[in-house]
């Protein structure tokens, strides 16, 4: 009899106790709203902002309705604009490519590697056609940051970085998201913080963030903000930068809160997880580990591995049969997009030259969510399943 998984790969643990009894108080209230605030109160946006500040390192935060927005709302502020290109990554989700469409820029896209993570030399020879990198740590893989880093200040590209998967990983010790002009974080259910949807926007520059405060919909009230500019900066900024309502409500900053005090302790739990199964996988006929640099400090909520150059009827049989063992795995290559799965090319209103090096790679990726409701146990079943299943595949020839 074989073994089979009878968990779900979309449940995700309770809001905690603490949240809850936080979001209950704003709720008795009943000011919800980022401003609804009696006399000199703090509130929990703005206690959130200054947390998350403190937390990254940035000088500035900005509490808004979704990572998308944030990304949205960072374009504006550094002064995208209808037309201009924006360097991103080929490997990605739909809303970097969209965020980037949205404000009518035009998305030039990047290859990947098969570390997953931007091709560099990609980058380099792509680097004259836009002035702004959008750069999407895709599913925690981080790039040689300082690499990147001298390639755009070489060639004076801004780079915005999507840390939608990244939060709280680190470069050689330099928390994902300093590397940037600005910074967005999600808190969507699925992300390392849940508020249901929300989002989160760093940066150091105070005019750039004085823009991003005032497209948030801040009116004239971002003196209430915990962490933005001082308030002579947006004498700036603030007659010519349109309103584009988005900032969080203090409800989800409520949830939020004591999920930032808690998260170091989450981060190491995911990694427990990931590494239970990277260790069950490897050594796996047909089976490609993805390696992580010395640099890198990573946070495993999902895991990704390859099946390089198998064909597309052999690598849809590995993910049936698994599923008929309770192993819910996702693949990046189909030729349709399905649930949050696509690919740069299926994205018609950012059309692309085809790129044989990053088709290779992006045929070949299997993608797994690793939520913390998986026990240990569970995760070494899972590697079990995943293994049994792609060895008797791969040798079946």
């Amino acid at each position: 009899m074989k073994e089979t998984f009878t968990g779900s790969f979309t449940q995700q643990e309770p809001i905690p106790d603490t949240a809850i009894a936080a979001a209950v108080e704003v709720m008795k209230t009943g000011r919800l709203h980022r401003y609804n605030l009696v006399d000199d109160q703090e509130g929990e946006v703005s206690a959130l902002e200054r947390e998350f500040a403190a937390y990254t390192g940035a000088t500035y935060c900005l509490a808004v309705a979704s990572g998308g927005y944030a990304l949205a709302t960072a374009l504006r502020a550094v002064g995208v604009k209808p037309g201009d290109k924006v360097l991103t990554n080929a490997f990605t989700l739909a809303p970097v490519p969209g965020s980037i469409a949205s404000v009518g820029a035009v998305p030039v896209f990047v290859g990947v590697t098969e570390q997953l993570t931007i091709d560099l030399e990609d980058l380099a020879a792509k680097a004259d056609q836009a002035d702004v990198l959008m750069l999407s740590h895709m599913r925690g893989h981080l790039c040689d940051m300082d690499r990147l880093a001298g390639i755009c200040h070489a060639k004076g590209i801004t780079v915005i970085e999507d840390c939608a998967h990244t939060m709280g990983a680190a470069w050689r010790g330099i928390p994902s998201g300093r590397f940037g002009a600005l910074a967005a974080y999600s808190t969507q259910t699925y992300k390392h913080m849940n508020s249901g949807e929300g989002g989160l926007l760093i940066g150091d520059d105070p005019v750039v963030m004085a823009r991003a405060t005032m497209l948030s919909g801040s009116y004239m009230l971002y003196t209430r903000h915990g962490a933005a500019p001082e308030a002579e900066v947006f004498e700036q900024v603030k007659y010519a930068t349109p309103n584009v309502s988005g900032r969080m409500d203090h409800l989800r900053a409520a949830i939020l809160r004591p999920q930032l005090a808690d998260l170091a302790t989450q981060c190491a739990r995911w990694n427990e997880r990931y590494q239970t199964v990277e260790t069950g996988l490897r050594d796996t006929p047909g089976l490609t580990v993805v390696e992580r640099p010395p640099e890198e400090t990573f946070v495993g909520s999902s895991i990704q591995f390859l099946l390089l150059d198998w064909p597309e009827a052999k690598i849809d049989h590995v993910l049936s049969r698994c599923l008929a063992r309770g192993v819910e795995l996702k693949w990046f290559g189909g030729a349709e997009p399905s649930g949050f799965t696509s690919r740069y090319d299926s994205w018609r209103y950012a059309p692309s030259d085809p790129m044989p090096k990053s088709d290779r790679v992006l045929r070949s990726i299997i993608d797994m969510r690793l939520p913390l409701t998986f026990s240990l146990d569970d995760c070494a079943l899972i590697a079990r399943i995943i293994r049994d299943e792609v060895s008797t595949v791969f040798q079946s020839g």
